[in-house]
C-alpha cells in the first residue's frame, strides 16, 4: 500500500495586490520540489466572495464561502496567508477563520505567511495569527515567514534573493511534521 498524497492548501487573505500571492505561489513551488507528489491548491480570497461570518452553520452560507471551507478542511497541510494592515492581519482573513468550528484544523499543520511594509509586522504572526490556529487546534511550524515590502519591485516580481531558502526551509519543516504527525 502506497503512501497517501499529501493536499497543500494556501490561502492568501488579500482582497487587494499581490506580495501575499507571490509568496505563497512560491511557498508551494518549493513544497513540490521537496516532494514532486504533493498536490497544491492556491485560494486567493479576493476570487471568492466570503460572506460575513453570523454564527450560523456553514450550510446557511453562499457557495463561495462553502467552497473555501470545504477546500481548507480537505486538506492536510493549510499555509495561511496575510498582508499586515494597521498592525493586523486582513479582515477577510479572519472572517475566514470564523466560519471554522473549533476542532477544524485538528491533525493539520497550519504555517504562517505574511508580507508588510514595516519590520516589526512579522510580529502579527506570533501574537494575532498562532493563536486562532492554535485554538482552532492547528499543529504550528516552529517557523513562519514574514518577507518586507522592500523585497518586491515595483511590479510585484521577488528581488530577495534571502526570501526563497526560508519559504524551501517552512516548507520541508511541513512537510515532515505532516509525515510524523499522521504515522
Amino acid at each position: 500500500m502506497g503512501e497517501k498524497t499529501v493536499k497543500i492548501v494556501a490561502v492568501a487573505g488579500e482582497l487587494t495586490g499581490w506580495k501575499t500571492t507571490v509568496i505563497l505561489h512560491d511557498l508551494l513551488e518549493e513544497a513540490k520540489k521537496l516532494d514532486p507528489q504533493v498536490q497544491t491548491e492556491l485560494i486567493e480570497m479576493k476570487e471568492y466572495d466570503v460572506e460575513f461570518a453570523r454564527g450560523f452553520p456553514l450550510s446557511y452560507y453562499n457557495d463561495d464561502t462553502w467552497e473555501v471551507v470545504s477546500k481548507i478542511s480537505a486538506a492536510d497541510i493549510v499555509v495561511f496567508g496575510s498582508p499586515i494592515y494597521q498592525a493586523s492581519m486582513t479582515g477577510a482573513l479572519k472572517n475566514l477563520l470564523d466560519h471554522f468550528p473549533t476542532d477544524a484544523l485538528k491533525r493539520k499543520v497550519t504555517g504562517i505567511i505574511t508580507t508588510g511594509a514595516v519590520e516589526k509586522h512579522f510580529l502579527v504572526s506570533e501574537y494575532q495569527i498562532k493563536p486562532i490556529l492554535s485554538y482552532l487546534k492547528g499543529l504550528i511550524p516552529t517557523r513562519n515567514v514574514f518577507v518586507h515590502n522592500d523585497s518586491f519591485n515595483e511590479i510585484n516580481d521577488l528581488i530577495d534573493d534571502s526570501v526563497i531558502p526560508r519559504l524551501s526551509k517552512m516548507a520541508e519543516e511541513m512537510l515532515q511534521l505532516q509525515k510524523t504527525y499522521q504515522q
